[in-house]
């Protein structure tokens, strides 16, 4: 039941318009959901953006994280970040550290497929920010 009364702009021969009912919970208009201070879609964000690092790090020719050139690739989370992994509402970017030996086409295919099933039919862009040997040090 709406809030406005039924002879709300009808005074003075106008027309009336209808008044748009409050979105309730669950509707497509409703605002997220709100527990502890976050939406329901952050709290999903931080459990994908961690589940994807774990899945990127258990890639063989995965090193580690990098957060880009400019250190911006990371997804923020309260009391810390997932470095490496933004996930934003039509893509995941992440970006890696490679090991030097198989081709770099290779390496962010086979982390695509590592995450495709977190994607949720998101695009998956890899960034490969940096090669290293298997001893730690950088490839030249």
């Amino acid at each position: 039941m709406s809030a406005v009364p039924e002879s709300a702009g009808a005074e003075h021969g106008h027309r009336r318009v209808p008044v748009p009912e409050p979105a309730g919970h669950g509707s497509p208009e409703a605002p997220p959901q709100e527990r502890d201070g976050h939406t329901e879609a952050e709290e999903e964000r931080q459990v994908s953006a961690r589940r994807i690092a774990d899945r990127v790090l258990s890639c063989p020719d995965v090193a580690d994280l990098s957060r880009g050139p400019f250190g911006v690739v990371a997804t923020y989370l309260p009391g810390g970040l997932v470095p490496g992994v933004a996930v934003r509402d039509d893509a995941i970017e992440v970006d890696i550290v490679a090991r030097y030996g198989r081709p770099l086409p290779e390496v962010a295919d086979l982390v695509r497929d590592a995450i495709g099933d977190l994607a949720a039919g998101r695009r998956v862009d890899v960034t490969i920010a940096d090669v290293v040997r298997d001893d730690g040090g950088r490839k030249e």
